[in-house]
This record gives C-alpha cells, sequence and structure tokens, in this order.
C-alpha cells in the first residue's frame, strides 16, 4: 500500500514528460492507483470524482476570471500597457523578464489576483518576446516565482493564508507557533528561488534564440495600432479596483471576479451582445485549468481515502533515524514526492504537518525548524508539478498562440530552477533554526 503514492506519482510524472496531455496523465494515474488498491476502474475514478469538489471553488473562480480578462482586453488596454513596455523595454530582455516577475509577485500579497493577470498581460506581449528574441522558459520561470516565492514568504494576501494553513496544521498535531515565526522560517527557503530566478534568467536563459518570423508585427506597427486612454479604459480601471475590494472584503475570488465581469456590462464597456463571446472565450482561456485543478483534487483524494498517503508516512517514519541531516532532507523528499501529485500547497500542508510535527519533535527539531519543512515541501512540489496552477498559469499565457509546451517549456524549467534551490535552502533552514 505504501508504494501506492510513489508509483502513481511517477506515472504522472511520465507521461506528462512524454507529452500526454496531464489531464488524461491525472485520471490514468487515478486508475493505476485504485488498481494498486484493489478497486475496480470504475470504483477509482468515482473516487476521484467524489474528490473533484475539494477544489470547485477554486474551479469556478478560474472560469469567471477568465471572462474578466477577455472582457478587459476587449476594451484595449492592455495594447496601451503593451504599448509602453515597447517603447522602454524593447530590446532589453533581462529587464523585460525581471519586470514581469515583479509584476506576477504584486498578484500574491499587495494586490492579491494570483494568475488572473496573466491571460491579461502575457498574450498581447508574445509578438514583442519574439521580436527580442526573449526565450519564453525564462518568462515561464518569472511567472512561476511572482507566483510562489512571495506567498511563501510574505504574510500578507495570499500569504498569509498560507502561514495560517501552516500555523492551523501545526497546531492540530499539538505543536504552537506564531506567524512571525513561520514568516522567519520561510524566510531562507524564500531567498533559495531568488538564486533559482536570477541563474534562470542571468545564466540558463540569458541567450537569444531564433525565431521564425511568420507575419509577425513590427514594433512600429503595434505602437500605432495602440488605442489611446479613453474613458472606457478608465471604467474598466474602476471595475478592476472593484473586483480586488470585493475580493478581498468577501476572501472570495467567485464573487470579486463576478463583480469585475458585471461591472464591465453595466458600465457599456462591453456591449451585452458580446456576452456570449466573453464568457465562451473566457471558458476557453481559463477551462483547462480550471478541469486539471478539479481532477487533481480527485486524485489527492483517492490517494487519501485508499490509505496509500497514511501507509506512505508510517512507512517513511520507520525509516528514518535520529540524524537530523538525514531526516530533513528525506522529509522535503518525502514533500516534494506528495504535493507533485496533488499540485497544491495549499492542500498538502494539513497532510504534511501530521507527518512533520511528531518526526520534528521527536528528533528535537525547534518548532520554526518543522515550520521551515512543511512550509518549503509544500511549495517543493508545486512548482514543477503539471497539475499545479502556478505552472499551468503561466502556460495558457505563454501558449495563447500554441508555441509553448507546458512540460518542457514550464515545467521543467521550474522544477530544475526553484525545486533544487528549495530543497537546499530548506534543508539549512531546518538545521540551523
Amino acid at each position: 500500500m505504501e508504494w501506492i503514492v510513489i508509483i502513481s506519482v511517477l506515472s504522472l510524472l511520465l507521461l506528462s514528460l512524454l507529452r500526454v496531455h496531464v489531464l488524461i496523465a491525472l485520471l490514468i494515474s487515478s486508475v493505476i492507483a485504485g488498481l494498486l488498491a484493489n478497486l475496480s476502474i470504475v470504483e477509482a475514478i468515482l473516487l476521484v470524482i467524489d474528490g473533484m469538489g475539494e477544489q470547485s471553488s477554486t474551479a469556478l473562480s478560474y472560469i469567471i476570471l477568465g471572462g474578466f480578462a477577455v472582457a478587459i482586453s476587449y476594451t484595449g488596454i492592455t495594447t496601451i500597457l503593451v504599448r509602453y513596455l515597447i517603447d522602454f523595454m524593447s530590446g532589453k530582455r533581462v529587464i523585460m523578464v525581471l519586470f514581469i516577475a515583479g509584476i506576477a509577485s504584486l498578484s500574491q500579497n499587495l494586490v492579491p489576483v494570483h494568475i488572473a493577470f496573466i491571460p491579461l498581460l502575457i498574450p498581447p506581449l508574445l509578438k514583442l518576446f519574439d521580436q527580442m528574441k526573449l526565450d519564453r522558459r525564462a518568462v515561464a520561470t518569472a511567472l512561476t516565482f511572482g507566483l510562489k516565492a512571495p506567498y511563501v514568504t510574505i504574510p500578507a494576501g495570499y500569504g498569509l493564508l498560507f502561514h495560517q494553513t501552516i500555523q492551523s496544521g501545526m497546531a492540530t498535531n499539538g505543536l504552537a507557533i506564531s506567524i512571525g515565526d513561520i514568516a522567519k522560517s520561510l524566510a531562507l527557503p524564500g531567498l533559495g528561488m531568488v538564486f533559482g530566478l536570477l541563474f534562470a534568467v542571468f545564466i540558463s536563459y540569458r541567450k537569444p534564440i531564433e525565431i521564425e518570423e511568420e507575419d509577425n508585427v513590427s514594433a512600429d506597427d503595434q505602437k500605432q495600432s495602440s488605442p489611446r486612454f479613453n474613458r472606457k479604459h478608465a471604467l474598466t480601471l474602476i471595475a478592476i479596483l472593484a473586483a480586488l475590494i470585493v475580493q478581498i472584503l468577501t476572501e472570495t475570488l467567485v464573487i470579486g471576479a463576478l463583480t469585475g465581469l458585471i461591472l464591465m456590462f453595466i458600465f457599456l464597456i462591453v456591449p451585452f451582445r458580446e456576452g456570449d463571446r466573453v464568457m465562451t472565450e473566457g471558458i476557453k482561456m481559463m477551462g483547462t485549468i480550471a478541469f486539471v485543478m478539479l481532477v487533481a483534487a480527485g486524485f489527492g483524494h483517492l490517494l487519501q481515502e485508499v490509505g496509500a498517503i497514511t501507509a506512505f508516512v508510517e512507512m517513511t517514519e520507520t525509516m528514518l533515524g535520529t540524524n537530523q541531516a538525514l531526516i530533513a532532507i528525506v522529509l522535503l523528499l518525502v514533500g516534494l514526492l506528495i504535493t507533485l501529485g496533488m499540485g497544491s500547497s495549499f492542500a498538502t500542508v494539513p497532510i504534511l504537518a501530521a507527518l512533520y510535527v511528531p518526526i520534528g519533535l521527536a528528533a528535537g527539531f525547534s518548532s520554526i525548524a518543522i515550520a521551515a519543512l512543511i512550509g518549503t515541501s509544500a511549495a517543493l512540489g508545486d512548482a514543477g508539478s503539471p497539475a499545479s496552477d502556478s505552472t499551468l498559469g503561466p502556460t495558457s499565457g505563454l501558449n495563447a498562440d500554441g508555441k509553448h509546451d507546458h512540460i518542457w517549456g514550464t515545467c521543467v524549467p521550474t522544477f530544475i530552477h526553484f525545486n533544487i534551490p528549495l530543497i537546499i535552502f530548506g534543508w539549512l533552514a531546518a538545521l540551523i533554526l
């Protein structure tokens, strides 16, 4: 039973690397896990369906956000932003990538809209990326950095929710810790992600790449065709601000995005007759992410219901001795494997806390060190997982023209540049805190 987690997650990764669509890979891996647990194929699929409800709110949020994003792009306001980017950053590949990483970072804490900005900002920039001969893997790495590092390290916006999840998970297992201490524990792993980003930007993907110039529009043409800022754009900004305020007040992405979308129609920014097209395009844009998140939740539910994760945890406990250095590295690798399969750092925290708190206390780790292990492990698999919104989001924007591969263009680069430093810096944090 304890090998079900390992075999099913490895099958998911292998199928994804072989370019099997992540949705199909998740379903096949779920069937494999079910068969190993002596379930029929039908029983395995039914368990997956039962668990899909755990991410229903998130999936609906992404669909509504997709419609909101299409409505905003309809006004041409993103084209204005592109015009200014062309003016100030044309030919400056490194500055462009770091600028995108900065915008992505704001989406987690200061303006907590998560991945909703990606369909707005990235697709209009794709032609510019090609003209600059910018490697899209660098952009994918920058986006994933911004979607992860800020909420892992800063207790504000999504970061506060993440730190509260860690705090709650540890308290449930008998270990109290403050939000401030959790922030301290994750500072060093966050620094590791910074090094990963800089390595990707200045070393791995620094060189220009050759792009086939099919019918790219020149920078001058793009600037000339860009609309001027007008009343509709001002009202669009009001709708965006209203969506943000409602989201913060209600702590619900669905209501916030729906507010912004409704205001776009009330203000006549988008004609009512375009409503069907806006929602259809929004579903096409974000629907894949929504369904992958649903099936990933079902996959995790299946593993929990058949007792595979519990057995895996118990096997890990029996294998570990009293060597803190060994225990820390093994726990991080266990977290990596679990989170890769589930694709969610938030959903993985309660599982990891149930394992890490008793083992950490028995081995003599401090509460801050245990928090570092839990937070780092949850972030580990999320960076690079085929089923994570931190990778699906960047791919949704970068593949708007069909030229970017989810696995080799987003997952593999982010896995290499973030999981390796996270393991190193998370391991160091557990030993010195």
